[in-house]
């Protein structure tokens, strides 16, 4: 049985074309009605990963292909591209056997392609890699791959990995072929490869079942659903198990209520499974991620990869504004400690720690999309409550020396803006470490910057580079502390009434900034409503209207124009803010706001600052 089975997972860099791959596979496989109405990305089915197109949960799917009168049935995992997410790549990987490596025709391999890439090489699976995109008119597809052999000599890949197959794409248009001069017509050349080259589970049915956690989610039927690879054995619904931890502690004892398999989008009941197949279990309630399922009999856990560790945290806290349980349903302290356990226990890539008096919760994580992301979510959910600004999670080594996280920083720029690019890293203790013409006008700078001085650059490299540079960011090591990195952010406009901005007052102070907020917007004391066009915060009054008289004069009721408020994405905001101040996250807006409400203890805390 297993000789007719593949398991597979497709990496890449974002946006790099794995899901719309997936969607073409599935399309060919005869999987869907002729007149079934499909969306795009089919995979990507929650809805922020609709609205940013991006993968953020790794999730299975399963086809059958028919070949010489012969059906396999070939398991592939979609997983994410960013490395804020990296530790859903991990985990899945060991369900796999082999991975699909794909890469654009015209960018080459990114920074998240080396980041996948190499921890698919560690734990020893055999690649294809695929050139995607080949139908762009910028496609280079003889040099990308020279570059995608040099990063797997860089990454240690042993003989048998570097001797992969090499086929070309267009994800999209639904072809794939051997050679740039075959017939493009469909993805049998895919799917042939990957029967010949990916091996069938190397597994043992006659062992007690075992099964490895290795991702965790709820249904409103089921409950709780385990999904993982069974390594050994077989199981039947209703048979008893128990859940075993990695230290080898039994967690749970309990029955299989249900056993399910991956069809396309959908999770199909079986009675029966066995080593080799990828399933989701239901039945249990305090098994999570990482945990070995198996039969009574067994003792040992499952060994598993460990998860590389956060390396930024942000504090949240319950919404104290004067604007607090007015848009939100889910507004107390236990109620956002409740949703972030959940989430911990779920999502092995993030940490949660709570303060002494329980009323901040310090969340650790791979980097400020990972975290955007679960608050983003957890808005949606009805939440309210504050973020801090980011800050990295230092270490420190034997010698008690303190070590701070550094990134490895891949920029694309046009050559007239890499002196200025440049410039802003050096003063952000960046060390430069190659420097090369890309192509048409375009330089890539790569550097090691440390994380704290990377928070808070997006917006500004966009300035510096009117909106065409493209930065990428891949987590490299603990090193040294670098020293201090000076925030060069301007001073804030800081509203001193609570009241609705009016348009006439926010016309007569354009000129002190950058404005956050529109006509008509509520506002309170304290509230940020825009950026100070100077280093030092400004007090301002948008409340104040026209004084009205019953005296008209020629030119005295021109228009009043404003300029578009600034809109910032979550993200954004969480990387713009200084470390006295908030972002204010409900479930129908985003404010930043000063930690401090009142001037006067503004004043007292930096005065506070400045004699510590």
């Amino acid at each position: 049985m297993s000789q007719n089975l593949r398991n597979i997972a497709i990496i890449a860099h974002v946006d790099h074309g794995k899901t719309t791959l997936i969607d073409s596979i599935m399309k060919q496989s005869g999987m869907f009605r002729e007149n079934e109405n499909i969306d795009e990305c089919v995979m990507d089915s929650n809805d922020l990963e609709k609205e940013r197109g991006i993968t953020i949960l790794a999730k299975p799917t399963s086809i059958d292909w028919e070949k010489d009168g012969i059906s396999t049935r070939i398991n592939i995992i979609d997983t994410p591209g960013h490395a804020d997410f990296g530790g859903e790549v991990e985990r899945v990987l060991h369900m796999a056997d082999g991975v699909i490596l794909l890469t654009d025709a015209a960018e080459g391999p990114m920074p998240q392609t080396k980041f996948v890439l190499g921890k698919a090489l560690a734990q020893g699976l055999k690649p294809i890699v695929i050139i995607n995109k080949i139908d762009r008119a910028d496609a280079r597809p003889e040099e990308v791959v020279d570059e995608v052999f040099d990063l797997f000599v860089s990454l240690d890949a042993s003989d048998e990995q570097l001797d992969f197959p090499i086929l070309y794409a267009s994800g999209r248009s639904g072809w794939c072929v051997k050679n740039l001069d075959d017939e493009r017509k469909d993805l049998s050349a895919l799917i042939d490869v990957v029967l010949d080259h990916v091996p069938a589970p190397d597994v043992d049915f006659d062992k007690p079942f075992a099964l490895l956690a290795t991702l965790l989610d709820s249904d409103p039927y089921l409950g709780r659903c385990l999904s993982g690879r069974v390594i050994q054995g077989r199981a039947k619904v209703n048979d008893n198990v128990k859940a075993i931890s990695l230290d080898g502690r039994v967690v749970e004892t309990g029955r299989l209520t249900k056993l399910l398999k991956f069809e396309g989008t959908q999770r199909v009941p079986v009675k029966e499974v066995q080593a080799g197949d990828i399933i989701c279990i239901a039945g249990l309630s305090k098994t999570s991620v990482a945990d070995t399922i198996c039969d009574p009999a067994l003792n040992d856990a499952i060994k598993s990869t460990p998860i590389d560790p956060p390396t930024m945290a942000v504090t949240i806290s319950v919404n104290d504004s004067p604007f607090a349980g007015k848009e939100g349903s889910k507004v107390t302290s236990t109620m956002i400690r409740e949703r972030l356990l959940a989430e911990a226990e779920v999502n092995v890539a993030i940490t949660f720690k709570e303060s002494e008096d329980r009323d901040s919760f310090e969340i650790g994580g791979r980097g400020e999309l990972q975290l955007g992301v679960l608050i983003e979510t957890m808005r949606r959910e009805g939440f309210e409550l504050t973020v801090s600004r980011p800050k990295v999670l230092f270490k420190e080594d034997e010698n008690r020396n303190v070590l701070e996280p550094v990134e490895e920083v891949f920029i694309d720029v046009d050559e007239e803006y890499a002196s200025n690019v440049v410039d802003q890293m050096n003063r952000r203790k960046a060390q430069m470490t190659d420097m090369r013409s890309s192509g048409s006008g375009k330089t890539r700078l790569t550097f090691l910057a440390p994380s704290r001085g990377l928070i808070g650059y997006q917006s500004k490299f966009l300035t510096d580079t009117k909106g065409t540079g493209i930065m990428n960011r891949l987590f490299h090591s603990y090193e040294p502390y670098k020293g201090d990195v000076g925030q060069r952010r301007n001073g804030a406009l800081i509203a001193t009434d609570t009241g609705t901005a009016v348009a006439f007052a926010i016309f007569n102070l354009q000129d002190r900034g950058v404005m956050f907020i529109g006509h008509q917007t509520p506002v309170y004391a304290g509230m940020v409503v825009g950026e100070h066009n100077r280093e030092n915060d400004l007090e301002i009054n948008v409340l104040k209207g026209k004084k009205l008289t019953n005296m008209r004069a020629s030119g005295s009721d021109e228009a009043v124009t404003l300029v578009p408020p600034r809109k910032m994405s979550l993200e954004e905001m969480m990387s713009y803010i200084n470390d006295d101040e908030l972002v204010e996250v409900t479930p129908k807006n985003l404010r930043l706001r000063k930690k401090h409400l009142c001037p006067h203890e503004r004043k007292k805390a930096s005065r506070a600052i400045a004699t510590s």
